[in-house]
């Protein structure tokens, strides 16, 4: 399911149970990130998968760096039974903060 940056922020604020997954590269992410994000790039989803995301039914917030691989990061993880994942796009166009650390 795709939902806006502001929904994607607004579940993250709420205290809501949800993963923020990061499916870019590592140095991708070392330049930048949302705060609270788990990196699993999307080349190692699926072989990492079951054993970063045990829980089936998690909220996932899934996002890239401008949209693409965050599609293909729901799609995959959809295929494999998990049953919450929500695209919210490209870090690209996140205009909340952004963590370096």
């Amino acid at each position: 399911m795709n939902i806006s940056q502001q929904e994607a922020k607004r579940i993250m604020d709420s205290g809501e149970d949800c993963i923020i997954l990061d499916v870019r590269g590592a140095e991708e992410y070392e330049q930048g990130h949302i705060p609270g994000a788990t990196l699993l790039p999307l080349s190692k989803l699926p072989a990492r998968a079951e054993e970063e995301l045990p829980d089936y039914e998690q909220q996932i917030l899934v996002y890239c760096r401008s949209g693409t691989r965050s599609a293909s990061a729901a799609i995959i993880l959809e295929s494999m039974g998990y049953t919450n994942i929500k695209d919210f796009g490209g870090i690209m166009d996140w205009t909340y903060d952004i963590a370096t650390d």
